[in-house]
């Protein structure tokens, strides 16, 4: 497994894996080929694991915490606190006071059965709070050595340097794909400047990417795509006939479109480290080969040619959503 380093020193494998959708999001659950699909994202070498007290709620960390009992020396855990919900999944807001900074990570710790996060990131920038209130507590966990990497997800370039003006900030994770290439804008630079790594979340457009999705009705009941902008209306229509192009320059290389849309992603820099998400094998796998396509500067021009920045219909989140990131 090749493997990069995100920020002064955490080195994890070159691609991780997001766990979201074990519990939630994209579907109906299935613990036993979730649990299974992470022990071998271990057996091929995947030490990068992605999960937050949100998903689920609160059953994603206990299922990842049994997925990897007795390896835990194989893995990266990375865990998120911020966004508030409750056991029935209501949402409450985003909460990033430092006394729930300090509840969350022993909850989180408790859940996930182990002595000490790898990178704890703030999930959600509370705008009711100072950014150096919230990351002086998170800075306190990791000088009780409950903590040993601090990050932050969908923070704007302001707030990544007040964050890390108050402790190093090792990795920001934001969305970033094909279809997502907002953070080209300053976030990229600023993150390069500072010298923090930079995890995409979601670097096959929530599974449009993949080209296996034609029609929002092939989503289940609770399914959260259904209500995605990308998904409604003529959006519905437009995107896919992108998605036809990436997959026939995809065919013309010999690999997949995920593999694609991956590859483009960690050619994007050394210090990116893409997690995609999924809860089978077989997606895994695909995913992990993507490690091994090589693209070509010719390669990358044509990709550019039939996906350009902006190509992707619709915004990637419900304005409520929307007014939550890159904040």
């Amino acid at each position: 497994m090749k493997t990069r380093t995100l920020g002064q020193g955490l080195v994890v494998s070159a691609e991780g894996l997001g766990c979201m959708g074990i519990s939630q999001s994209y579907g109906p659950a299935d613990e036993a080929e979730s649990t299974a699909t992470i022990r071998r994202a271990l057996d091929l070498g995947v030490t990068f694991l992605d999960t937050a007290d949100m998903y689920g709620p609160f059953l994603n960390e206990e299922l990842v915490g049994r997925a990897i009992a007795g390896r835990r020396a194989e893995v990266v855990l990375a865990t998120k606190f911020g966004n508030e919900r409750r056991a029935d999944g209501t949402f409450v807001g985003v909460n990033s006071r430092p006394d729930y900074v300090r509840s969350a990570c022993e909850a989180s710790l408790a859940r996930l059965g182990v002595d000490v996060i790898d990178l704890y990131y703030q999930h959600r920038v509370d705008t009711t709070v100072a950014v150096e209130e919230t990351w002086g507590a998170m800075g306190e966990l990791v000088a009780a050595g409950k903590v040993r990497h601090l990050g932050i997800s969908e923070a704007a370039p302001a707030t990544i340097r007040r964050a890390h003006a108050v402790h190093r900030v090792t990795a920001l994770q934001s969305e970033y794909s094909l279809f997502t290439r907002e953070p080209e804008d300053e976030i990229l630079a600023t993150v390069r400047e500072l010298g923090i790594g930079f995890v995409p979340y979601s670097p096959l457009g929530r599974g449009f990417l993949s080209g296996a999705i034609t029609s929002p009705e092939q989503f289940s009941e609770g399914d959260f795509r259904r209500f995605s902008p990308r998904f409604q209306g003529e959006n519905s229509g437009r995107n896919p006939a992108v998605v036809e192009t990436v997959a026939a320059l995809a065919a013309k290389l010999g690999v997949t479109s995920s593999q694609l849309a991956l590859a483009w992603v960690l050619a994007q820099g050394d210090d990116i480290v893409p997690i995609p998400g999924t809860k089978r094998r077989a997606y895994l796998e695909e995913n992990i080969a993507a490690l091994d396509v090589v693209l070509l500067p010719d390669d990358l021009a044509a990709i550019e040619e039939v996906a350009p920045r902006g190509v992707a219909a619709g915004n990637r989140y419900p304005d409520e959503h929307m007014a939550r990131v890159n904040v």
